[in-house]
């Protein structure tokens, strides 16, 4: 199972900034697929991560011209979107305690893509 036959690209990844801080959109037209990655790795890792962890997970550093640069928090809509897609591919579930954690079905595709990408190597 590959990731990408199942996610649904929303209409706006085109045109959307991934955060607040940044100036333009993302150069590379599979970055959605990237995050959705990603995210989902993070959670097979450390479960318990939800919407807030991910905004300061992708957030950066918000330059200001000649003022300092401050940390910056990454759009929540992207991370939420990617979360509710992911949900519904039953990859990850609401976890009772806060966040999300990984299914063992989503557990199982994750290590088989991993065990793909090995042998492709």
């Amino acid at each position: 199972m590959f990731f990408i036959e199942q996610v649904e690209l929303p209409p706006w990844t085109d045109i959307v900034k991934t955060a607040t801080f940044k100036e333009l959109a993302p150069y590379d037209s599979d970055w959605y697929y990237i995050r959705a990655a990603s995210m989902a790795r993070k959670i097979y890792l450390r479960g318990g991560l939800g919407v807030g962890a991910f905004r300061r997970i992708y957030g950066g550093s918000k330059r200001n011209g000649s003022r300092p640069p401050h940390f910056c928090k990454s759009s929540g809509s992207i991370a939420r979107h990617i979360l509710q897609q992911l949900q519904n591919m039953n990859i990850i579930d609401v976890d009772p305690r806060g966040g999300r954690t990984i299914t063992s079905s989503g557990r199982r595709d994750l290590d088989q893509v991993a065990g793909r990408i090995v042998v492709a190597l």
